[in-house]
C-alpha cells in the first residue's frame, strides 16, 4: 500500500468507528503481499508471488507474479519474521517491503482480536503463511496476471486451505466480541459470516478501484484434485479454549471452563399444571374446581338432610309465610289472609315446573317462622349514643336549618381559598415513582456521575400494503430523493425560545463536537445529496450489507450506521426489501432542576411536531407513503391535550346524574300540576353542589399544605364523592318520607337520622379510614388519591348530615306550603296539600318491586341455592382469573384517540428491529493492582470466566429469556487492548513521555482537507508502545499505569490504524472525579435489549436485568445495577401485585374494625367483609377478561370500588340487624326500606353517569373508566341486593333494637317508600 493512500479515520459515535476501514485496509495490503508470476509447479521450498512490482491506480500495491525459490533472510530480518509469524522458520518468500507492509496492516486487527490470543495467532499464521510462507506455491496458485509497466503483477490466486483447517479457524474468531459496537468482532472482519466460507469469501473478495478490498482476487479452495502436487494449507490452529493462549469466556463460549460457570437461566420457571387427557389445567384452576364442587356437593347434601328432616317434623304445614308486609295489604283489602288462597305474584314470574317445585319447598318457610322466634339483643355502646346523637342533632336542625346550612358551609368554603395554590402534577416519574424507590436512586445517579440520557425526535416513512400484498420496497430513487428534501427542512428548522433562535444543530447530540448523531439511511452518503447523485441507490444498498467494512459507508459522525436501527419491515436481514425508513435526532438532555434546563430542547421540538404537521406530512401523503412522528416532548404534551379532551364528556356526565338525582328524589303525584311542587330539582342540585364542595375543599385544603393535584384526582374522586353521596341523599330523604304524616317535621327529622344515620356514619367512616389508611402506599399517586378521596368522603358526610339535612328541612317547609320547585316565591294556590310520605302515600314503583317480587323470589330455597352456587362460583372463576391480570399500562391507550402518537405507536412495534439501550453500572470501581475487580469485570483473556461481562455475554445467547440482545460494549476491555504491547498502533508516547497518537492520525501523518487523506509524516517514527510486557503484572497495567493512561485512552480517536481509541464511544460511560485514588464511582457498559413490543416485554425486561444484576453483585460481592431510560416508568409494575393486594387488604381490613367497632357484631363485619371481598375479586376477573392491565389506575379504581361497595351492603346489613321478625322476614324487610333507596341513589344514579362515558375521545377513559365503573355498579349491585339478602336470610346476624330510647316505629312504616 502508498502511504499517501492511507485515510485518516476519525472517531466514532458510540463505538470506534472506523473500524470499518480497518477491516477493509486490513484485506487489501495483506492481499497485495500475496503476488507471485504465472503458473508454477507446486513444490516444497518454492514461492508463487515475491516482492512488489507496482501499484494500480487507486495506489494499492500489487506482487509480483515470481515463480522463484524462496529467500534465506539476514539474521534480523528473520528476528522480524519470527515475531510476527512464529510458525514461518528458515527461508521466506517475502522482501522486507512485502513484511513491513504486512506487519503495518495486521495491526489494524490485532485491536479486534487480541482478546482472545488463540483466535488473533490463527487469523494472523492464515496471512503470514500467504504472504512468506517458504512452500507457498504448494498451496498458492496465481491464477491471473496483469501487465504494470511490462512487469507481470497478480490479479487472481487460489488460496488452498483443507476443510478442518477452515471451519477451525473459524470456530475460533466466531465469537470474538468487539464490545465498542455491541457486536461480534466477524461483523467487521468477516462482514457478519456465518460460515468459515463465507468469511475466507468476504476476506477474498476484490475491491474495486478507490474502495477498500483486496486489490487481486483470492479465491479459497479446499478441493486440490484438479491441481496435481497442491497440499491445502493444514498448519497447526489454536482452540479458543486452549489454555496456554486462554480466551475469555465471552469471546469462547464453548470453552471447557466456562460451561459450568454460567448464572441459572433467568425467567425459567414454569407454573404447576395437571394433565387429564388432552386437557392441561393450571394447579391453582383445579384446586379451585375441586373446593368448589366439595362445597357445592356439601351444600347439596345439606340442603337434601334438612328436607328430610322438615318434612318429617312439618308434614302438613303448607300454607305460605305471611310477614307484616302481607299483613298490611290483606288489612287494607278488607280480607283476612286465613280466608283466602294467595298466590304470590312471584309465581307469575317463573316457569311452571319451577312453580310445582317452589310449592313442594313452602313447608321451608313455615319450619323457619315457627322455630326462629328471636329477641333482639341490645345494641352497642355506640350506636346508642348515635342514636342519642342524632336524636338530638336532628331537632336542632329542624329548628335552626338556616344557622347548621351557613356553619356547615363556612368551613369547606374557607378551605377553596387554597385552590388559589393549586397546581396539577403530569410528570410520569413524580406521580408513579416514589422517591425513594430503587429506580429513582438509580436514575439520578446515573444521571449525576455519567449523563443523562439523551432526547429522541424521530420519523417513521412507510410504504402500504394493498391487495393482501406484502408492502413494496421503500429502497427506491424517488423515496431517497424525499428522504433529502425532509432532512433540508429539519436542518434549516428554527425555533423561537426566550427571543433566541434554536436550530437543531444547536441541541443535537455531537459525539465528537462536529456533527450531529443523526441516525438515517442518508448517513451512507454523509447527508450530502450530490454524493448521492454520484453513487446512486446502489450504494445504499452495498451498504447495507458492507456497513461494518467500508468507509464510505461511514456516517457524518464517522461512525458505521447499523441498517436494522434505520429500516423496518424487513424479513430477515433482506435490507433492500424493507419497507420504512426510521429517522433518529437524538438531542442532548440535561437533569431537570427547574424545568428549564431543556427548555431550548422542547422548544425545538414543539417546532419540529408543527413543521412534520404542516409540512413534511403532506410531501409524504403525495408520494403514497405513509408517515408517524414523535418527539421527546410528545407525550406530555399529548396528556396534557388529553386532560382537557374529555372536559365536556365529564361535564355531561355529571349533568345526567344530577337530572336522574332530581327525578328520583321527587314525588310521583297524582296530578301534573303537583309535579312542580312534588319534584326536587333544586335539592337535587343543592345536594351536588355540596358534593362538588367537599371535593373541591379537599383539593383547596391539599394545595394550601402544597401538595400538588393529580389528572385522576380530578376524574375519579367526584365519580367516588357523588356516588356516596347521591346514596346518601337518596337514603336521607326517603328516611324522612318514611315517617308518618302525622308527625312534626322536628320528629320525622329527627327520627329519619335515628333510623339511617348509624348507617349512613358507619359506611362513610369505614370509607374515609380505609382511603386513609392506604395513603400509606409509597407509589405517589395513589398515596394522593388516597389522602384526597379521605378527606372529601369525610366532608361530603359532614355535610350531608348538617347541610343537606337543612336544605331537606327547608325543601319539606316549601312543600307543605305548597311552592314551586326551583321557584319557591312562587305558589299554586289551587293545589292541594301535597303529602310527602308517611302511611297514606302509596308506594313507589321500585320499593313496591322490591317487596312484592324481589324479596318473595329470593325466599325460596331454592333461588337461595342457585344464588350461593353461582355467586361463589363466580368468586372462585375470578380468583383464577385475576391471576392471569398482567401489569402495564398501554401508551396508546392514556392518548387521545385522535393523537399523531397512535400510529406512531402502532409502527414501532411494527418496524423497529432493536431494543432500547441498556446500562449495567458498577458503582466504586477499584482498579488498583491489589484489586481483584478489573478481572471479575473485564472480558477479555485471564478475565475471571464468571466475570460481569462475560456473563452478559451468555445472556446475550439467550435473549427470549434474558432481554439481552448483544454483548456489552465494554470500555475495560478496550483500555486493557489499547494498552497491551501486541495493539502497537493503540497507546504509544513520544521520547518526551507525552501521548503519540497511531500513525494515521495528526501530527502523525499530514492531513489534507480537500482531499481526506492523510499522507505519512516522520514526526511519529520515534514513537514507541506505552510498555514493554516486563513492565506489566500478568498482562494488567500498575495503579499508576492505570491512572496515568486512562485519559489518554479516553482522548484517543479511533482510526484505521487502533480501533480502540475511547473518545465518542466512552467519553460519558465513566466518572472520572476522584479517580486518582484507585476508585472510580461509576463505571457503565452499553447493551441493548431485544425489540421490546409489549408492556408485559418491558416489565419482563426489567425484571430479568435487575435479577442477573441482584445475582451478579452477589456472586462477585460488588455493586452493580441496570439501567435503562424506562425503568423508571415501569418500576411500578413490579410491584404492582404487591401494591394492590396491599390497598385492598388494608381498605379491607378497615372497613372489617370500623364495621365491628360500630355494630358490635362480628358476625356481620364478617358477612359484609366477605361480601366486600368477593366484589372486588369479580372485579378483578372482569378486568382480566376485558383485558383491562393492573397499573396505578385501575389500583385507584380498586380502592375506591371497595368504598362504593360499602355502600352496596352496610346499608342493607344495617337495617337486617334492626328490623323484626326472623332472618327471612328481616331481609325482605332490609330490602323494602333500604334496597330501593340503594339501588336508586348508586346503582341507576353511576349507571347513567358512567353510559356517558362510554362516548369519550380518551381510549384510558372507556377502559378504565366506562367499562371498570360499569363493572362495579353492576357487581355491586348484584352483591348487594341478590347475594348480601340471601346470606343474611340464610346465616344473618340476630336482630338489635333500632331505637333504644324509644319505641321502635310500626313495621308497616318501615315498608313505605316513596
Amino acid at each position: 500500500m502508498v502511504p499517501g493512500g492511507r485515510r485518516r479515520g476519525p472517531a466514532a459515535l458510540a463505538a470506534a468507528a472506523i473500524a470499518l476501514m480497518q477491516i477493509s485496509f486490513l484485506v487489501f495490503p495483506i492481499s497485495a503481499q500475496e503476488s507471485n508470476s504465472s503458473r508454477v509447479v507446486p513444490a516444497e521450498g518454492y514461492c508463487s508471488m515475491y516482492g512488489i512490482c507496482g501499484q494500480r491506480s487507486d495506489g494499492k500495491v500489487l506482487n509480483c507474479a515470481n515463480a522463484t525459490k524462496a529467500v534465506k533472510p539476514d539474521t534480523l530480518f528473520s528476528s522480524r519474521v519470527q515475531s510476527l509469524c512464529p510458525t514461518i522458520t528458515g527461508n521466506v518468500c517475502c522482501t522486507v517491503d512485502q513484511f513491513d507492509t504486512l506487519h503495518q496492516q495486521v495491526q489494524q486487527a490485532v485491536p479486534f482480536l487480541v482478546g482472545c490470543p488463540a483466535c488473533l495467532r490463527n487469523f494472523l499464521n492464515l496471512f503470514c503463511e500467504m504472504s512468506c510462507s517458504p512452500n507457498q506455491s504448494l498451496f498458492i496458485n496465481v491464477t491471473s496476471v496483469k501487465q504494470i509497466n511490462s512487469t507481470a503483477t497478480v490479479d487472481g490466486i487460489d488460496y488452498y486451505v483443507t476443510t478442518n483447517y477452515g471451519e477451525d479457524l473459524y470456530n475460533s474468531c466466531k465469537d470474538v466480541k468487539f464490545g465498542t459496537l455491541n457486536t461480534r468482532a466477524m461483523d467487521f472482519l468477516g462482514g457478519g459470516a456465518k460460515t468459515y466460507k463465507e468469511w475466507l469469501a468476504f476476506l477474498g473478495r476484490q475491491a474495486k478501484p478507490n474502495e477498500p478490498g483486496s486489490p487481486y482476487l483470492i479465491t479459497y479452495r479446499s478441493d486440490s484434485s484438479d491441481s496435481s502436487g497442491v497440499k491445502p494449507l493444514n498448519s497447526t490452529i489454536y482452540s479458543c479454549g486452549d489454555p496456554s493462549l486462554g480466551c475469555s469466556c465471552g469471546d469462547c463460549p464453548s470453552s471447557s471452563v466456562c460451561t459450568g460457570s454460567l448464572l441459572p437461566q433467568l425467567n425459567t420457571e414454569t407454573s404447576c399444571s395437571v394433565k387429564m387427557g388432552s386437557l392441561k389445567a393450571k394447579c391453582l384452576d383445579f384446586s379451585l374446581v375441586v373446593v368448589y364442587l366439595a362445597l357445592l356437593c356439601a351444600v347439596l347434601l345439606w340442603g337434601l338432610l334438612y328436607r328430610t328432616r322438615g318434612r318429617t317434623a312439618f308434614p302438613l304445614k303448607t300454607k305460605p309465610l305471611r310477614n307484616s308486609d302481607d299483613k298490611s295489604d290483606s288489612n287494607k283489602n278488607g280480607k283476612s289472609p286465613h280466608n283466602s288462597v294467595q298466590v304470590p305474584l312471584q309465581f307469575l314470574l317463573v316457569p311452571k315446573f319451577m312453580v310445582i317445585f317452589l310449592v313442594d319447598l313452602s313447608w321451608y318457610q313455615v319450619s323457619e317462622a315457627a322455630s326462629s322466634t328471636v329477641k333482639p339483643s341490645h345494641p352497642s355502646i355506640v350506636q346508642t349514643y348515635m342514636s342519642i346523637f342524632f336524636r338530638k342533632h336532628g331537632i336542632f336542625v329542624a329548628r335552626h336549618p338556616l344557622l347548621v346550612l351557613c356553619v356547615s358551609l363556612l368551613i369547606p368554603v374557607l378551605l377553596c381559598i387554597g385552590l388559589l395554590r393549586f397546581k396539577v402534577e403530569t410528570r410520569p416519574e413524580k406521580l408513579w415513582v416514589s422517591p425513594g424507590s430503587r429506580t429513582a436512586g438509580e436514575k439520578n445517579y446515573f444521571d449525576s456521575h455519567l449523563t443523562p440520557f439523551y432526547r429522541i425526535e424521530q420519523l417513521v416513512l412507510a410504504t402500504s400494503a394493498s391487495g393482501g400484498s406484502a408492502a413494496p420496497s421503500i429502497v427506491n430513487d424517488n423515496n431517497m430523493k424525499l428522504l433529502f428534501q425532509i432532512q433540508k427542512k429539519v436542518d434549516d428548522l428554527r425555533a423561537n425560545y426566550s427571543g433566541s433562535t434554536v436550530a437543531l444543530a444547536d441541541i443535537c447530540l455531537k459525539p465528537l463536537s462536529t456533527d450531529c448523531a443523526t441516525q438515517s439511511v442518508l448517513q451512507y452518503f454523509q447527508l450530502d445529496p450530490k454524493k448521492y447523485d454520484d453513487s446512486g441507490i446502489d450504494h445504499a444498498k452495498f451498504c447495507f450489507q458492507h456497513y461494518t467494512s467500508e468507509e464510505t459507508c461511514l456516517s457524518t459522525f464517522q461512525s458505521p450506521i447499523d441498517p436494522s436501527t434505520i429500516l423496518g419491515g424487513f424479513p430477515g436481514n433482506n435490507f433492500t426489501e424493507a419497507s420504512a425508513f426510521v429517522i433518529t435526532y437524538p438531542v442532548n438532555n440535561k437533569v431537570e432542576t427547574t424545568g428549564q434546563e431543556n427548555g431550548k430542547a422542547v422548544a425545538w421540538e414543539r417546532a419540529f411536531i408543527s413543521l412534520v404537521k404542516e409540512e413534511i406530512l403532506p410531501m409524504v401523503l403525495a408520494q403514497n407513503l405513509t408517515l408517524s412522528f414523535s418527539s421527546e416532548s410528545s407525550i406530555q404534551d399529548e396528556l396534557n391535550r388529553e386532560s382537557t379532551a374529555d372536559a365536556i364528556t365529564i361535564v355531561i356526565s355529571y349533568i345526567v346524574m344530577f337530572a336522574y338525582i332530581s327525578f328520583t328524589l321527587g314525588d310521583r303525584p297524582s296530578r301534573w300540576l303537583s309535579l312542580f311542587v312534588s319534584s326536587k330539582v333544586l335539592l337535587g342540585l343543592s345536594g351536588v353542589v355540596l358534593v362538588m364542595l367537599s371535593v373541591l375543599g379537599s383539593m383547596g385544603f391539599f394545595s394550601a399544605i402544597g401538595m400538588k393535584s393529580t389528572l385522576i384526582i380530578m376524574e375519579v374522586i367526584p365519580f367516588l364523592v357523588l356516588a356516596v353521596g347521591v346514596d346518601n341523599m337518596c337514603i336521607l330523604v326517603h328516611a324522612v318520607k318514611r315517617q308518618p304524616d302525622q308527625s312534626n317535621l322536628e320528629e320525622r327529622i329527627s327520627d329519619a337520622l335515628v333510623e339511617v344515620g348509624p348507617s349512613i356514619t358507619l359506611a362513610s367512616f369505614a370509607e374515609v379510614l380505609a382511603f386513609a389508611v392506604s395513603a400509606i402506599n409509597p407509589m405517589p399517586a395513589t398515596r394522593v388519591f388516597s389522602m384526597f378521596a379521605a378527606l372529601a368522603v369525610f366532608m361530603d358526610f359532614i355535610l350531608q348530615v348538617t347541610a343537606f339535612v337543612a336544605l331537606i328541612v327547608f325543601d319539606f317547609r316549601r312543600a307543605q306550603d305548597g311552592r314551586i320547585d326551583c321557584v319557591p316565591c312562587a305558589r299554586i294556590l289551587s293545589s292541594p296539600t301535597t303529602g310527602d310520605g308517611g302511611d297514606g302515600q302509596k308506594l313507589h314503583l321500585l320499593a313496591r318491586y322490591m317487596r312484592d317480587i324481589h324479596g318473595p323470589i329470593l325466599s325460596y330455597r331454592a333461588v337461595k341455592f342457585v344464588v350461593i352456587a353461582v355467586f361463589v362460583g363466580l368468586a372462585f372463576a375470578s380468583i383464577a382469573l385475576s391471576t392471569r391480570l398482567q401489569p402495564g399500562l398501554e401508551q396508546k391507550i392514556v392518548l387521545p384517540r385522535n393523537s399523531y402518537l397512535q400510529g406512531y405507536f402502532d409502527d414501532l412495534a411494527k418496524y423497529m428491529k432493536v431494543g432500547p439501550p441498556l446500562y449495567f453500572v458498577v458503582k466504586n470501581f477499584n482498579y488498583s493492582s491489589a484489586s481483584v475487580h478489573t478481572n471479575q469485570i473485564c472480558s477479555i483473556n485471564q478475565c475471571n470466566s464468571n466475570s460481569l461481562l462475560n456473563e452478559i455475554a451468555r445472556q446475550s445467547l439467550s435473549p427470549e429469556t434474558s432481554y439481552i440482545a448483544k454483548p456489552a460494549a465494554s470500555w475495560l476491555d478496550d483500555f486493557l487492548i489499547w494498552m497491551s504491547p501486541e495493539a502497537f498502533g493503540c497507546c504509544r508516547k513520544f521520547v518526551n513521555g507525552s501521548y503519540c497518537p497511531p500513525d494515521d492520525q495528526p501530527p502523525c501523518c499530514q492531513l489534507d482537507q480537500d482531499s481526506g487523506t492523510c499522507s505519512a509524516s516522520a514526526t511519529c517514527n520515534n514513537c514507541t508502545t506505552c510498555f514493554l510486557h516486563s513492565e506489566l503484572d500478568n498482562g494488567r497495567p500498575s495503579t499508576t499505569q492505570f491512572k496515568d493512561k486512562l485519559p489518554w485512552f479516553l482522548d484517543a480517536l479511533p482510526s484505521s490504524d487502533c480501533s480502540k481509541g475511547g473518545k465518542g464511544a466512552y467519553s460519558t460511560s465513566l466518572d472520572l472525579s476522584g479517580y486518582e485514588s484507585g476508585i472510580i464511582q461509576a463505571s457503565a457498559f452499553r447493551t441493548y435489549h431485544t425489540p421490546l413490543n409489549k408492556q408485559t416485554d418491558y416489565v419482563n425486561s426489567m425484571r430479568a436485568a435487575r435479577d442477573f444484576s441482584s445475582k451478579m453483585s452477589e456472586d462477585l460481592q460488588m455493586e452493580i445495577f441496570p439501567y435503562s431510560v424506562f425503568y423508571i416508568f415501569f418500576e411500578q409494575y413490579l410491584g404492582v401485585w404487591k401494591t394492590a393486594i396491599m390497598n385492598i387488604c388494608v381498605c379491607l381490613g378497615t372497613v372489617f374494625v370500623v364495621c365491628f367497632i360500630v355494630t358490635s357484631s362480628l358476625w356481620a363485619s364478617a358477612i359484609i367483609l366477605i361480601v366486600l371481598a368477593m366484589i372486588v375479586l369479580d372485579l378483578m376477573g372482569v378486568m382480566a377478561m376485558l383485558g383491562i392491565q393492573l397499573n396505578a389506575i385501575s389500583v385507584v379504581n380498586l380502592v375506591m370500588s371497595i368504598g362504593i361497595a360499602v355502600e352496596f351492603c352496610v346499608h342493607i346489613t344495617h337495617a337486617f340487624m334492626i328490623g323484626n321478625g326472623d332472618r327471612e322476614t328481616r331481609a325482605r324487610q332490609a330490602l323494602s326500606t333500604m334496597g330501593a333507596s340503594v339501588f336508586s341513589g348508586i346503582t341507576l344514579t353511576k349507571l347513567v353517569g358512567v353510559i356517558v362515558l362510554r362516548f369519550a375521545k380518551s381510549e384510558v377513559f372507556v377502559v378504565y373508566y366506562f367499562q371498570m365503573y360499569l363493572a362495579l355498579v353492576l357487581i355491586g349491585f348484584l352483591h348487594g341486593l341478590i347475594f348480601l339478602p340471601v346470606v343474611l336470610s340464610l346465616c344473618g346476624p340476630p336482630p338489635k333494637s333500632a331505637k333504644p330510647i324509644e319505641q321502635s316505629q310500626p313495621a308497616s312504616a318501615s315498608t313505605e317508600q316513596t
